[in-house]
């Protein structure tokens, strides 16, 4: 396992400059509604798999904060997870936000897509595992949000104070146009996370964190043919999360498939 350094710093710029080519305002930010069925925008899930202890990722994790918070694609709501992997823990700093499922997701990618080894930083978009380096990153978002995706309901999310905390909220999916059975997952994510890295690669240095998951939960499955409609239960582990969460539902063809939908709710 590996990162790749230098060649990140040299293709994110390229990357930028190819979503501002399809910009409607960069510089003005579009707030996700948690009301999704009145979103017309098309979803496009953005998974970056990074850690603390790799030197090349905070210029990653920088690039997806301003993904989410100017949100360049007219038409596109681009929808992101910042996955912590925990490979990088035995380097000199064990980063707080990484996990065995990150890293057994990523490495699911990695055997799908044929890469041969896993590395950091790495975008998936909509399911889709991009090389290193990821000169075209902003084409495939672009292209992404070309794709009709199933539409999303997310009603009465509440959070009910702990310990534990939970988050409880209703998930509707239209099934009509499915063509191949989907995993329907639910993740809970920090809004905004910073650590001060004291030891290993990045030792020294503050990092900044958007849509962190710390919990990722398989919630049902997507049948052909079949609506989807459950209500579903995750525990915030720390009470004090509670403002400062967001939650991502999407649906993944099995066998970690193309993203057939995706949804977004923010208290």
């Amino acid at each position: 396992m590996y990162s790749y350094r230098e060649s990140l710093l040299r293709t994110l710029p390229s990357a930028t400059a190819a979503l501002a080519l399809v910009a409607c305002s960069a510089a003005a930010a579009v707030s996700p509604t948690n009301d999704t069925e009145k979103d017309t925008r098309t979803p496009v899930l953005v998974e970056l798999f990074t850690s603390e202890g790799c030197s090349s990722c905070p210029p990653a994790d920088e690039y997806l904060r301003k993904l989410d918070s100017t949100q360049p694609l007219s038409g596109a709501q681009i929808i992101v997870l910042s996955e912590h992997v925990d490979y990088w823990d035995h380097d000199g700093w064990k980063d707080p936000w990484s996990s065995a499922q990150l890293t057994e997701r990523q490495d699911s990618y990695v055997r799908n897509a044929g890469i041969g080894t896993a590395f950091t930083p790495e975008f998936v978009v909509d399911g889709i595992p991009l090389p290193s380096p990821p000169t075209k990153l902003g084409q495939v978002v672009q292209a992404e949000a070309k794709v009709e995706k199933i539409p999303v309901g997310l009603s009465g999310f509440t959070i009910q104070p702990g310990p534990p905390g939970k988050m409880r909220g209703h998930v509707e999916i239209d099934g009509t146009y499915v063509r191949h059975a989907a995993d329907v997952f639910a993740a809970v994510a920090l809004d905004h996370a910073e650590s001060q890295v004291l030891h290993g690669e990045n030792g020294g240095r503050r990092l900044i964190h958007t849509s962190v998951v710390i919990a990722l939960v398989k919630v049902g499955k997507l049948e052909k043919n079949r609506p989807f409609s459950q209500d579903i239960s995750l525990d915030l582990k720390n009470p004090g999360d509670a403002g400062n969460v967001r939650v991502v539902v999407f649906a993944q063809e099995s066998g970690l498939g193309r993203i057939v939908a995706a949804a977004l709710w923010r208290p």
